[in-house]
């Protein structure tokens, strides 16, 4: 029997040459294609053009690092109980990004793109967008299901992030249908939710990826890309000035002891 083939368009090696995506690694890809570009690159197999490359990286810088998280305590806290394990204390905070924290991104991707996938075509202006998001609201509510990427619990008047990604991907002609019906969201909801909540920076990062064509299954991985990058920032900034040790002892000295609580 032959020997089995894995055909693949991304990396292979021979004795002499690394090709990635078809081009020679060491003379084409290093040193000329910049880091964000490659991320994108592989996941898109297709090159991505300069104002693409710049919404990505600015997703990314948008997602990278938002202080204190539980991602990041994590991380220095599984440092600290683990600090031959930089893998570890890396995979921990990963772990942690869910509905909640970095999810937020694939969630509202998805959930716009499902919203766009029930019309014939794109509104035509922003009349139609604001119809479309209202429905979208009104039934969301009527189902009692939260809106994806609406609310912040620091940035309550507004996400410094989200204005900036609208203006960037503005820019580069990259205002695509779902970064649309995300800012007729911001501007509707109120009607019907009685309140004013901020556009979120995960939301709007999800909006702008599924603009860009990425796979949505892969939303919450690039979300992960761009963090991981802010927890190795965290390990830097706790080898210098820790803080983990403090983070536990004010837990571990200020706990008391309460009856128990079964569960019903």
């Amino acid at each position: 029997m032959a020997d089995p083939v894995y055909e693949t368009a991304l990396g292979a090696s021979t004795t002499d040459k690394i090709t990635l995506l078809g081009h020679d690694l060491a003379e084409d890809v290093m040193g000329t294609v910049g880091f964000g570009e490659l991320a994108f690159w592989l996941a898109a197999q297709r090159r991505p053009s300069h104002g693409e490359t710049r919404v990505f990286e600015a997703v990314l810088a948008a997602l990278a690092d938002h202080g204190f998280t539980p991602t990041a305590i994590v991380t220095r806290l599984t440092y600290l109980s683990a600090p031959d394990s930089v893998q570890g204390a890396l995979a921990a905070g990963l772990l942690g990004g869910g509905s909640r924290f970095l999810g937020v991104t694939e969630d509202c991707g998805r959930f716009l793109h499902d919203v766009l996938s029930e019309v014939d075509e794109p509104p035509a202006d922003q009349d139609g967008w604001d119809a479309l998001a209202l429905a979208t609201v009104e039934k969301c509510r009527a189902e009692k299901k939260f809106v994806p990427g609406l609310g912040h619990h620091v940035h309550k008047a507004g996400d410094p992030r989200t204005r900036r990604l609208f203006a960037i991907a503005e820019e580069e002609g990259l205002r695509g249908p779902h970064l649309e019906l995300f800012a007729a969201i911001g501007r509707v909801h109120p009607r019907v939710l009685g309140k004013t909540l901020p556009l979120n920076g995960a939301g709007v990062c999800g909006a702008a990826l599924a603009d860009l064509g990425l796979p949505l299954e892969l939303l919450r991985g690039f979300a992960l890309l761009a963090r991981t990058a802010g927890l190795i920032g965290q390990l830097a900034e706790e080898l210098r000035h820790p803080v983990a040790n403090d983070i536990f002892l004010s837990v571990d000295l200020n706990n008391r002891s309460v009856p128990p609580d079964p569960h019903a």
